[in-house]
C-alpha cells in the first residue's frame, strides 16, 4: 500500500557544508510504443513534468533530501510524492548550483533519470499538482528551470549514445 501522505518539514533536511539544501529530483521518462526504434531520441521519448505547488510553470519532480533516506530513496520519494510513478532509477545526470525563487539561499540539486514502469491513479500531491507527459521539444520549451534543461539535455545525449 502507498502513503498517500507527503513529508512536511525540514527537520530532517541535508545542507551542504556552505548552508545550501541538497535537493534530489528526476527525469521520469519513457519510450512511446508507436514509435520504431530508429527514430530519433526526441522522438521516440516522452517525459513527465508537473506543476509546481503554486501550479506555474512545469518542471521535474524534486524535493528535499533528508537525513534518514538514500539518496535514491530520497529520488524515487519524490517521484512518487510530486508525480505518482515508479520505475528504474538510472545513473546520476549531474550536480547543479541553483538559486533559489522563494529564498534567498543557493541550493545544490542533484538530477537522476528514472524510466518509469508504473504510474500510479492515486499519489500524494495529486490534488496540488497536475502531471503531464510531454516530447523533450515541449519539456525545454516549458521548463523554467536552465539546470533542469540542461539535466534533460544531459538525458537526451546519453540516451541517444547508447541507441547507436
Amino acid at each position: 500500500m502507498v502513503s498517500l501522505v507527503s513529508r512536511q518539514g525540514r527537520h530532517l533536511q541535508r545542507y551542504t557544508s556552505t548552508g545550501g539544501r541538497l535537493v534530489v529530483g528526476c527525469i521520469p521518462y519513457k519510450f512511446k510504443i508507436d514509435k520504431p526504434c530508429d527514430y530519433d531520441i526526441d522522438q521516440a521519448m516522452e517525459v513527465l513534468v508537473i506543476s509546481s505547488q503554486k501550479g506555474h510553470g512545469m518542471m521535474f519532480p524534486k524535493g528535499g533530501w533528508e537525513l534518514d533516506e538514500t539518496i535514491t530513496q530520497a529520488v524515487s520519494r519524490e517521484a512518487l510524492e510530486e508525480a505518482g510513478v515508479r520505475g528504474n532509477l538510472e545513473d546520476k545526470l549531474g550536480t547543479w548550483s541553483y538559486k533559489s525563487k522563494s529564498h534567498d539561499a543557493f541550493y545544490e540539486g542533484i538530477m537522476f533519470p528514472l524510466n518509469v514502469t508504473e504510474e500510479l491513479f492515486h499519489w500524494p500531491e495529486m490534488d496540488v499538482r497536475r502531471r503531464r507527459w510531454v516530447t523533450v521539444a515541449e519539456a525545454r520549451e516549458g521548463c523554467q528551470h536552465p539546470w533542469m534543461k540542461e539535466a534533460l539535455e544531459r538525458l537526451v545525449t546519453r540516451l541517444s549514445n547508447s541507441s547507436r
